[in-house]
């Protein structure tokens, strides 16, 4: 390939780098979200029901069905499957997401440290 040929196909992609480069980061970082995961263990115990029901395999199923918990009827009225959307939008203001939730984490106002913490949600099966 010539070099005219190759600036110009250098050209036309380098605008994706850009949104390559923000997908990888969407990803999250799970060993920080397992750091930011600190204040949940509280209530939420891996591997087990606690004050809060078990998080293991949270990521893709549908709310409020794990087994032996008490979830409000909020909860287990609201639809929801809990994909990265519904999480994060969870994580951000739980009770913004489900008004009537039992939980009562405030939930984090960054950005980062949700993506993160759902990234290390996914590594709990």
């Amino acid at each position: 390939m010539n070099n005219r040929l190759l600036g110009a196909a250098l050209a036309l992609l380098a605008p994706l780098a850009l949104p390559v480069a923000a997908l990888a980061q969407d990803a999250g970082d799970a060993a920080a979200g397992e750091k930011a995961f600190a204040p949940c263990k509280a209530c939420h115990q891996v591997g087990k029901n606690g004050v809060g029901p078990n998080l293991v395999g949270v990521v893709g199923r549908k709310a409020a069905t794990y087994e032996g918990y008490n979830y409000s009827a909020a909860l287990k009225n609201s639809g929801i499957t809990w994909d990265d959307a519904n999480l994060h939008e969870w994580l951000k203001n739980p009770k913004a997401k489900v008004p009537g939730t039992k939980m009562i984490f405030a939930g984090y106002p960054d950005d980062k440290k949700v993506t993160d913490l759902i990234a290390y949600l996914k590594t709990l099966k």
